[in-house]
């Protein structure tokens, strides 16, 4: 119980920013090692993303489109978590699959189409609950619209991608 209320005093803390207009921010820094190797700085941690052996990397990490989906999953069971305990609905367990169809052809540089990004992503939510499925509908209606990852996938974002020398 106490990683709940230490979430909902987190996320009222975001939504007082949010009122201000004074909004949250994120950001990581990246070091590229090699051709396919990235080191990744948040907070306190660092994480290597990196390609599997059979697509050139040394396999020390899951690659960036891995870290997508388990940035969705991530995110989807916070959401989760909190539209549950809204809801008065207990939840004993949670698990996430997610799974996407990538076709490497523009990313590779040999065509122009598909998008280099994943033609589709399914999402299956496996909830240990003896809730009803008319709330589970409502829940998962819930998650969809909050889910902050969800949303930048679901929905065009705007960027701003610059490149010095140096």
């Amino acid at each position: 119980m106490r990683k709940r209320i230490n979430l909902i005093s987190a996320v009222n803390g975001l939504i007082n920013m949010s009122k201000s207009k004074n909004l949250p921010q994120f950001s990581i820094t990246a070091t590229g090692n090699t051709e396919t190797k990235t080191t990744v700085s948040v907070r306190d941690f660092e994480f290597v993303v990196d390609e599997p052996a059979a697509l050139g990397g040394t396999n020390e990490g899951p690659n960036p489109v891995e870290y997508l989906l388990g940035a969705w999953a991530g995110c989807i069971n916070v959401v989760a978590q909190k539209v549950c305990d809204e809801h008065g609905v207990e939840l004993a367990g949670l698990d996430i699959e997610v799974e996407g169809d990538l076709d490497p052809q523009k990313f590779l540089g040999m065509a122009d189409e598909p998008r280099a990004g994943f033609q589709e992503i399914r999402v299956e939510l496996a909830m240990e609950t003896d809730t009803d499925d008319e709330t589970l509908k409502t829940i998962l209606e819930a998650v969809e619209a909050r889910c902050p990852v969800g949303d930048n996938i679901m929905n065009p974002t705007p960027t701003d991608v610059t490149i010095d020398a140096v």
